[in-house]
């Protein structure tokens, strides 16, 4: 199983409309493409100063299905957020493979 993680950093000002949209509009559409079997989102208690984090976890059977998503729906998805929210959030992701 393949835990892929994108951690973003919010500004204060539009957090509650980005979460809003995350869990009502982006989550979803992102399990509609059927590549992920579970996602969460969650907000990380130790935040740098000026900002809010939150961290979309997406859960995949593996490498294939991840790279087929960011291949055929990423950029897609990917520029609603930056076109809903300019410059209001900075983000970077990381692969884990879970182990246990």
């Amino acid at each position: 199983m393949i835990l892929y993680n994108v951690t973003s950093s919010i500004d204060p000002d539009i957090a509650d409309e980005w979460v809003t949209y995350m869990r009502d509009v982006h989550l979803p559409e992102v399990m509609a493409t059927g590549f992920f079997v579970k996602s969460q989102l969650c907000r990380l208690l130790n935040e740098e100063e000026g900002g809010i984090t939150y961290a979309a976890q997406l859960y995949c059977l593996g490498l294939d299905q991840l790279e087929d998503y960011q291949d055929l729906f990423g950029p897609g998805l990917n520029a609603n957020l930056t076109t809903r929210f300019p410059g209001q959030y900075v983000s970077f992701s990381t692969i884990l493979e879970i182990v246990d």
